[in-house]
């Protein structure tokens, strides 16, 4: 299993409570391949900037895809830039692969229902790997659910990522789902007046 596989199967165990929109999702879905990239050896960072090498990911189709897609040529991509095009639409492209695995299913609905049920992690060794990732505190997968759950200010007891590259992802990832909290915020602002003046006009 690698890091986002785990990730995305912590985000969607129903029994965590955890409401995690797709959006904020794929973004570190995306943050979490560039760190088993960096420890595959696939990539460095020069600076902020994703900088491809010659070994190749480590074998898994969602990270050789991730590692197809990356810009060889000078100007590198930044890890931001990365963020938002590798992330558009990343988290239904995990959850349909995994779900053709048999690693996610669908939660058959109470009563007659011609709608599927919800995707929900499966009863797996894959699972039980990514939870004992999680009870054992990863710092890597903490940090990254704990983005998702809007903790991006780190408190005290929040563990320590030793590896620079990594944390600039990680900083990286928090501030992409900050912004993304921000366009939802405008949106929803823009919207409540629109309707506030669609009410006063009569319409």
């Amino acid at each position: 299993m690698t890091t986002p596989r785990d990730l995305l199967i912590i985000a969607m165990d129903p029994e965590s409570g955890r409401t995690v929109e797709q959006g904020d999702l794929s973004l570190a879905l995306a943050g979490a391949e560039v760190v088993d990239l960096l420890a595959a050896r696939a990539i460095g960072l020069d600076g902020d900037h994703i900088v491809p090498a010659e070994r190749s990911a480590p074998g898994d189709p969602l990270l050789d895809a991730a590692a197809a897609s990356l810009v060889r040529e000078e100007p590198y991509e930044s890890v931001t830039d990365w963020l938002w095009r590798r992330g558009l639409g990343l988290s239904a492209s995990y959850q349909a692969v995994l779900e053709e695995e048999g690693q996610l299913v669908r939660r058959r609905r109470r009563g007659f229902s011609l709608r599927a049920g919800e995707l929900v992690p499966a009863d797996s060794a894959a699972r039980r790997q990514a939870e004992e990732r999680w009870r054992s505190k990863e710092p890597v997968l903490v940090l990254l659910a704990e983005a998702l759950e809007g903790g991006g200010d780190r408190g005290a007891d929040a563990p320590d990522v030793a590896d620079d590259a990594v944390a600039t992802v990680l900083a990286a990832v928090n501030d992409a789902l900050v912004e993304l909290a921000g366009v939802r915020q405008r949106r929803a602002i823009e919207n409540a007046a629109f309707d506030n003046i669609w009410r006063g006009s009569g319409g």
